[in-house]
């Protein structure tokens, strides 16, 4: 009888105790190799701010396949979605839905070596080589930043992928397009000097770049679960804003395979911190612009860059309103 007692009294224990609960996983997959975008992530682990929200969080390893696609297709709960693949696979017929703003601003520019002295303006690189990526949105961008300077929008392209920058620093190719936050800073740690055009000086509309995004069935079955991994990974890019020292060392720390460099590492969170992009001036962190995404779906969706499932332009405007949501922040409306 007193083992029996002794027994219940355990299993009550047990049952009582909130701390002893299992936590619930959630995989998230990276859009490329560790970086400073995903910063928040490991930030949130390596300060148990998912523990404390009742997730184990698993940061899958970077893979060849986009994270867009893991996603949709249910390999990992959620993933770094690009915005112009997020607004290019939603309305193809994919599963994706934006949840968390990873930066406020655009991050990419069109960069040239500094010492061109032919090149000042946009309309200057009429005729030039581009070396690209090999994606429709490209020619859209570069050829409206050019003809809003008064040019004709007329280059020539080689894909090169990431040996686009290579091919610059060498003279091979004229310009190319890069992210601020890494090439950029990469760059003006080691050079060549660059210059560059930002892209929404020349009518292309300001976007968030990347976020963090689900499914619409994952939220509908797991909003609570969805809510605990956002607000905690918002808290862990809040925490590498106001620690940027400690996030510096997390990130490359948890990462030692990828052999970081925690010089490079600090500056780029530095460029992040210092051009508000992953926390806006007023205080503005992870919520997504309604106003961002109807106007960078109206710039694709104009030129021609949606759609459906069997590669046909759409012919009517999709609701951007369905592509995103800013409900699982964890923030008071």
């Amino acid at each position: 009888m007193l083992h029996l007692r002794a027994a219940l009294t355990l299993c009550a224990a047990l049952i009582a105790t909130p701390a002893l609960a299992q936590s619930t996983p959630v995989t998230v997959a990276l859009d490329w190799t560790p970086n400073t975008n995903h910063i928040g992530l490991f930030v949130a682990e390596a300060k148990g701010f998912y523990e404390e929200a009742g997730v184990a969080v698993e940061i899958l390893p970077y893979t060849d396949t986009s994270a867009a696609t893991l996603v949709a297709n249910n390999i990992a709960d959620f993933g770094i979605l690009g915005s112009i693949s997020l607004l290019t696979q939603r309305t193809a017929g994919a599963d994706l839905v934006a949840t968390y703003a990873l930066v406020q601003t655009e991050t990419g520019r069109l960069v040239f070596k500094a010492d061109r002295d032919d090149i000042q303006r946009p309309s200057d690189l009429d005729g030039k080589i581009y070396a690209g990526f090999g994606s429709g949105w490209e020619a859209a961008l570069i050829g409206t930043i050019i003809r809003h300077d008064g040019g004709k929008g007329e280059f020539e392209t080689v894909t090169l992928g990431t040996s686009a920058y290579e091919a610059l620093a060498n003279g091979a190719v004229d310009f190319t397009l890069e992210v601020y936050t890494w090439e950029g800073v990469k760059a003006e740690l080691d050079g060549p000097a660059q210059r560059a055009f930002r892209y929404a000086d020349y009518g292309v509309p300001d976007q968030h770049t990347n976020f963090l995004g689900t499914t619409s069935a994952y939220l509908a079955e797991h909003p609570d679960t969805a809510e605990a991994f956002l607000s905690a990974s918002r808290r862990g890019y809040a925490f590498a804003v106001e620690h940027p020292d400690e996030a510096a060392d997390i990130l490359v720390a948890a990462n030692s395979e990828a052999l970081l460099d925690r010089d490079f590492v600090r500056a780029s969170l530095q460029a992040l911190i210092d051009g508000h992009y992953l926390q806006a001036e007023d205080g503005t962190i992870g919520t997504i612009d309604p106003a961002k995404m109807e106007a960078m779906g109206d710039f694709l969706f104009d030129a021609g860059l949606l759609k459906d499932g069997d590669g046909v332009a759409v012919r009517e405007k999709p609701d951007f309103s369905a592509y995103y949501s800013n409900d699982y922040l964890g923030i008071e409306p």
